[in-house]
């Protein structure tokens, strides 16, 4: 995912933007660039690079210092390789307008067909700049800006964050938002449009959730939000619940190192005011839904996923209510079976994991009720579920996730309790031990962390493993899976995970000399 920042008001756009895409770096990128503006008037100032931040800093000199507003991008490659042509900020033809994208345009084919019709030439082979070149035509009819992008919105198909800005209105950025976070930064004096908090929690804690469809237009005193028939509409604001030194690393050589040891803190936020003094289940999130439910589907892709298929044995053994758990990407290319007595619950870190919202969507249109379990409050995935539990497990930077598992399977297991409890399919004593169970889980992962050192000595034998193979039973089993992923994704090995009961079916014709089990 893209990281996109605008900002505009009184310090230096430069020195801002440049901070602000520092912040997310950690998102991964293959290449960067920024789009300033100047005096009303003024010919945009457009920098981008391949390669690392650093490279595009290097283009950079103290002339830029004094713009208005401005705009960044950090990159994946999508459409066209990692160029510095293809890199972001785009540019209309006439050198007016900017603009950053993440997402995917699905029909830029044909409004590049159109718009090279239109006498336009284009420079990159993005989806990206057909969105610049649209949004000039409109601009140079209306003279609005947000005007320009509700008319380009309208005819563009697929998902993005849109950004833009114009040497005309130089104070001024426009943004909007289909199935792609984008948040507003509210300031004093200033303002900001992010994909990602972490961009300015460093200057304002206040924000604002866009709501889908919904195009923003700021400037350094104002903030102004409409739909796409240009119908004034407020936005939910919100109230950012960590600081800025949660997301650094704090002396620790990685983020993932860093949110494995805040494990024990994230469990404990997760079950804080969950419990009474009298040993009940405090879940007001559940008991704001219908609970006449016999069915409970769980939706999630990754590592969310795999804590899903842990949360389904709580689920099961306690509420006694049939659980499945489904792959979200595989989930919505079915016309699965759901009632009004399905819950479906989705879990995604972010609350913007696409697969994830298009199967919550698909339930919702099918009658089910839908909770999410959350950890970024404003996300669409919360927004447009019935209810949202959020795991409030603060900000997880590393690729791989960590401490977002672990609470995700304890928010689960708050909820397979609440469940028991509301159907009496547990007896008191029964609740209360698990309470008691639960509360204790902060410490126990505490003392594991504190005897890491042997781990350590354990994976040496591993190293030069040409194949790995986790196995496990019962919670085991997603834990194996879980493993797998784990190793492919940082260590870059191969390795597959598999129910123990299922080796000799199998998976034993895999091992062999240079094979590894767990």
């Amino acid at each position: 995912m893209c990281g996109i920042i605008g900002y505009t008001g009184g310090s230096p756009a430069l020195s801002m933007v440049i901070e602000s895409l520092r912040k997310l770096e950690y998102r991964g990128y293959d290449s960067a660039g920024i789009a300033l503006t100047g005096k009303a008037g003024e010919k945009l100032i457009v920098a981008k690079r391949a390669g690392k931040l650093s490279n595009l800093e290097s283009t950079l000199t103290s002339d830029h210092a004094d713009s208005l507003s401005g705009i960044g991008h950090t990159r994946w490659a999508t459409h066209g390789g990692p160029t510095d042509e293809n890199a972001h900020p785009h540019i209309s033809s006439d050198g007016k307008v900017a603009v950053i994208h993440n997402g995917i345009i699905e029909n830029y084919l044909e409004l590049k067909a159109e718009l090279e019709k239109r006498g336009h030439k284009f420079s990159s082979q993005t989806d990206t700049e057909s969105v610049a070149h649209l949004l000039s035509d409109e601009f140079n009819l209306s003279k609005d800006l947000a005007d320009a992008m509700r008319k380009v919105c309208k005819r563009l198909r697929g998902s993005f964050t849109l950004l833009a800005i114009s040497s005309d209105s130089p104070e001024v950025i426009v943004g909007a938002r289909r199935n792609s976070p984008l948040v507003v930064g509210l300031g004093k004096g200033e303002n900001f449009l992010a994909s990602d908090v972490s961009a300015f929690i460093a200057h304002t804690k206040s924000a604002l959730e866009l709501g889908q469809d919904q195009v923003v237009q700021v400037s350094p005193e104002s903030v102004l939000v409409t739909d796409l028939d240009g119908k004034q509409v407020s936005a939910k604001p919100f109230e950012i619940t960590w600081d800025a030194k949660a997301a650094e690393r704090g002396g620790y050589t990685h983020f993932m190192l860093k949110e494995i040891f805040e494990q024990p803190k994230a469990i404990s936020e997760t079950l804080l005011g969950r419990f009474s003094d009298d040993s009940k289940v405090i879940c007001s999130e559940l008991a704001s839904l219908n609970l006449d439910i016999d069915r409970i589907l769980i939706l999630a892709c990754g590592t969310a996923y795999h804590a899903g298929l842990i949360g389904k044995y709580a689920l099961e053994q306690w509420a006694k209510i049939a659980v499945d758990v489904d792959l979200a990407s595989e989930f919505r290319y079915r016309k699965p079976f759901l009632t009004a007595k399905t819950l479906v619950i989705t879990i995604s870190q972010s609350g913007e994991t696409m697969d994830t919202l298009m199967a919550a969507r698909h339930a919702r249109e099918l009658g089910a009720t839908t909770l999410s379990i959350c950890n970024t409050m404003g996300s669409s995935i919360a927004r447009e579920s019935d209810a949202v539990f959020y795991t409030h497990a603060g900000p997880e930077i590393a690729v791989a996730s960590t401490k977002a598992l672990l609470t995700q399977i304890v928010a689960l297991k708050v909820i397979a309790l609440y469940l028991a409890q509301n159907n009496k399919s547990l007896s008191d004593s029964q609740v209360a031990k698990l309470i008691t169970e639960l509360l204790a889980l902060p410490n126990r992962v505490e003392e594991i962390l504190e005897t890491v050192e042997p781990l350590r000595e354990m994976t040496r034998g591993f190293k030069d493993a040409t194949s790995v193979l986790f196995l496990g039973r019962n919670v085991g089993y997603p834990a194996a899976l879980e493993g797998a992923l784990k190793l492919k994704e940082l260590a870059y090995m191969h390795a597959e995970g598999f129910a123990g009961g299922e080796l000799k079916h199998g998976p034993i014709a895999l091992i062999e000399e240079g094979s590894a089990v767990i």
